[in-house]
């Protein structure tokens, strides 16, 4: 299938498992984030809406979702995974403010050309990249120049 939920389901039903009700709320719920989040954010957000799902009931279901392909781990931010919805959606990269928090996405394919370069002089095949840079966001810089 080629939404979110049935490719949800198929990837449930291969493993044996059920689509249950907690996991249709987790799924419908992370992607209505637009953007990235982290396992908190997901639970204030259920909860918000009466959904009483556990903390235990959201990280049992996460690998799931990962490993099919739905969503992905990004990077750490302010020490905590930030995830990102990884169905239908183009690559992309991520600066990362160690300060704010702030998170800026960009695609550079100069960036994406060198990779292919040296995994091509290495005699390897790419699954997937991830490139995070951390630093301070410009309105970081300027606080901190000011202080």
């Amino acid at each position: 299938m080629d939404t979110i939920e049935g490719k949800f389901r198929d990837y449930l039903k291969a493993k044996g498992l059920k689509f249950t009700p907690e996991r249709e709320l987790i799924l419908e719920t992370m992607f209505s984030f637009h953007g990235h989040f982290d396992i908190e954010q997901l639970y204030d957000k259920l909860h918000k809406k009466n959904h009483l799902l556990s903390m235990a009931t959201i990280y049992r279901t996460l690998p799931y979702l990962i490993n099919s392909g739905l969503i992905k781990e990004v990077f750490r931010c302010q020490n905590r995974p930030q995830y990102e919805k990884n169905f239908g959606l183009p690559h992309h990269d991520h600066l990362i403010c160690v300060r704010c928090g702030r998170i800026i996405e960009f695609k550079e394919e100069e960036i994406e050309r060198l990779q292919e370069r040296v995994c091509k002089r290495f005699g390897f095949k790419t699954v997937e990249h991830r490139l995070g840079i951390r630093g301070y966001c410009k309105n970081c810089l300027q606080k901190i120049k000011n202080s």
